[in-house]
């Protein structure tokens, strides 16, 4: 196998597979790999609807060789380290992968062990989480099976992929005590790293609504530090105050976990002070080495972290290198666009889509902070298909 690449891409997950594929849709002869160990490739946005009954989650796996485009060479190996300087990278297997150009999109990773006790009980002890593939099933039978108490949903004090997710799983499992007629009897809880239940206030105004309809207590800024899984308690430090904390009794809980980049990027010369790919917020080209764009979840970006936004995302990151390597002025430019299609019951769905200031940027000619069906039937039934039919083969 050859070393040496024109086009490396770190990442096969979907920034890494619809930028592969968009490339050579413009340029069939260019040559191009992409670095991923994985041998599975999921559809994470609809675990959400797994943990709520509603999808079949076997329909979110597939093999990560059905997705890779053809032409594309398949490094199944783990990036170790970077040395942009030398344009190389080190694997798990191999000392030197050289590059012209590299791209690196190696998705977000799931700090499970950041909260003492969650990994011990993790799918047993009525804790769950839809961010695992193990457990999101593990997460409708706690709501089904709950008659009544307490059911705590979390959401961490890091970005996270998807930021609507801890709160959606909330909406729905209220939705389902209310069709089953124990609402009155479970006292829903939501605790919040953050300071706001959704950044964008046209959208938020709606979900406050759905959190009165709940019957749901919002504790915001409260980061959750340790899980007594054995006694069902869950211990949440004030993040206004560290000296203030607080134990919670749960009977159900749904836990996110705290998010970063990984590690091999967080300890490398392409991070930004906070650890995530330090890129130009418009081109996405790296701020200091000029051959290397980032784009998805590692790249350091103030806005959420969805897969909408890599599909606005990947087109720039295809023009700007296409540009760079034919000595042409780079036009492509990101503007934050970003979309969370929030969950509010089972037939309800605001789509809430904005930009790097919070502005709403609406796709259809109504408005998208009230709650629709259609809407609902568009996450449900619409993206799904869009994402392997067409954002993976890059043609959407």
């Amino acid at each position: 196998m050859s070393k040496h690449y024109q086009i490396l891409i770190v990442g096969g997950g979907n920034a890494g597979i619809s930028v592969a594929a968009q490339l050579l849709i413009k340029q069939r002869n260019l040559q191009i790999a992409i670095i991923d160990p994985a041998e599975k490739h999921y559809y994470q946005p609809a675990w959400t609807l797994v943990g709520g009954g509603a999808f079949d989650i076997q329909k979110t796996e597939r093999s990560e060789a059905s997705v890779i485009p053809k032409g594309v060479t398949w490094i199944k190996e783990k990036v170790e380290s970077f040395s942009p300087e030398t344009n190389s990278l080190k694997t798990d297997k191999s000392d030197a992968i050289t590059y012209d150009y590299l791209i690196v999109a190696p998705g977000i990773q799931l700090n499970w062990n950041a909260i003492k006790g969650l990994p011990e009980a993790l799918g047993k002890n009525g804790v769950s989480s839809n961010y695992s593939f193990k457990t999101a099933p593990y997460t409708f039978e706690l709501i089904k099976g709950l008659k009544k108490g307490k059911a705590i949903f979390h959401n961490p004090e890091t970005p996270v992929k998807c930021g609507g997710a801890p709160h959606k799983i909330m909406y729905l499992a209220a939705d389902y005590f209310r069709k089953h007629g124990v609402l009155n009897q479970i006292d829903i809880q939501y605790w919040s790293g953050a300071a706001k239940l959704f950044a964008v206030p046209k959208y938020e105004k709606t979900l406050l609504e759905v959190v009165k309809r709940g019957n749901i207590d919002l504790h915001l800024s409260q980061k959750l530090i340790e899980i007594d899984g054995e006694n069902k308690r869950a211990l949440f430090q004030s993040m206004t105050d560290e000296t203030e904390t607080t134990w919670v009794d749960y009977d159900i809980m749904h836990v996110t976990p705290p998010q970063s980049a990984p590690d091999f990027i967080r300890q490398s010369d392409l991070a930004n002070a906070a650890g995530w790919i330090d890129v130009d917020a418009a081109t996405l080209q790296h701020v200091r080495f000029s051959n290397i764009f980032g784009l998805g979840d590692a790249a350091g970006l103030p806005i959420s972290k969805t897969g909408a936004a890599i599909r606005k995302q990947a087109p720039v990151v295809v023009a700007n290198l296409l540009s760079l390597i034919n000595n042409q002025k780079m036009a492509g430019v990101y503007t934050g666009y970003t979309s969370c299609p929030l969950v509010t019951g089972y037939g309800k769905l605001v789509l809430a889509e904005f930009d790097y200031n919070n502005n709403p940027m609406e796709t259809f000619p109504f408005d998208q902070s009230k709650e629709r069906w259609s809407m609902y039937q568009l996450k449900k039934k619409v993206l799904p298909w869009l994402y392997w039919n067409k954002i993976l083969t890059g043609k959407a």
